[in-house]
Parts: C-alpha cells; sequence; structure tokens
C-alpha cells in the first residue's frame, strides 16, 4: 500500500499564473490552487465553502508547471504538507502551510 501518512490529493483551479523560481540546476513553482465544496445550510439553501490552498513544485516538473499552466486551469496535485514559520523584516512571525508536490496532472480543456 501506497503510504498515507502525510498524504495529501487535491483538485482545483489555479488562483494566478506560477511563480518559477531558478536556483542553480533546480527550479521552484510556486502557486495556489481554490477547491470550491458546496452543501445545504439549515435553511436549505446551497452554500460554497472555498478552500486557498499553495502549492510548490521542485524540479523537471516546475519547469512543466511553469511552462503549461496558467491562472485558472484546473489540476490535480499529489504531494505532502508542510509547515513553515518565518520572520518578517519587522520581527513579526508568520506561519505558513504548503503542499509539497510530487505528482501533477493537468485537467480539463487544453489552455489557450
Amino acid at each position: 500500500m501506497t503510504s498515507v501518512r502525510n498524504s495529501v490529493k487535491l483538485i482545483g483551479r489555479l488562483g494566478k499564473d506560477p511563480e518559477v523560481k531558478n536556483f542553480g540546476n533546480s527550479q521552484k513553482a510556486s502557486f495556489s490552487i481554490a477547491t470550491t465544496d458546496s452543501y445545504k445550510n439549515a435553511k436549505g439553501e446551497k452554500v460554497e465553502d472555498t478552500q486557498w490552498h499553495n502549492v510548490v513544485i521542485w524540479g523537471k516538473l516546475a519547469e512543466v508547471a511553469g511552462q503549461y499552466l496558467k491562472k485558472g486551469a484546473e489540476v490535480a496535485v499529489e504531494g505532502k504538507l508542510i509547515h513553515r514559520v518565518y520572520e518578517t523584516d519587522k520581527g513579526e512571525k508568520r506561519y505558513i502551510t504548503e503542499i509539497n508536490v510530487n505528482d501533477l496532472a493537468m485537467l480539463g480543456a487544453k489552455q489557450k
């Protein structure tokens, strides 16, 4: 069985074009994806709940993401959650959770 420890699989749409950075022989692509669930509340009204997820991709897959993905594209990602803490220039602590992707599938119609 594939390990299910710290495993995340999501299908969503990109909120912006990937931001690609070069680090010597490697690349990093980062972007956010939105997932939307809908349900009926106590009054029977349909409610949509959209969650945003930070995504990071490394290596050759990052290059592919930067070349082919655009804002609004639908993707499936698989990876693991990474939690980071960093300090701003003003000394404030910031906390961030990202999905470190190891597999990516482009879904939907071909982007123009």
